[in-house]
């Protein structure tokens, strides 16, 4: 004999399970902690730094 199931049950289960899936998928995808973000934006100024000290010609306003 098959076991009786509730349909609608069923489809918030997995609609649940898929949330939570998506949920820890953008948890890995953006979060990120404080010093992870700063760590970033010190990065890149030095980066942008080292390539405005680099440039052939200067932008001069005269």
């Amino acid at each position: 004999m098959t076991e009786i199931i509730n349909l609608k049950q069923k489809r918030k289960a997995k609609a649940r399970t898929e949330k939570e899936k998506m949920a820890s998928e953008n948890r890995l995808k953006y979060g990120r902690t404080k010093e992870e973000k700063q760590k970033e934006i010190l990065e890149s100024k030095r980066d942008q730094q080292h390539l405005d000290g680099h440039k052939r010609e200067k932008d001069e306003d005269d």
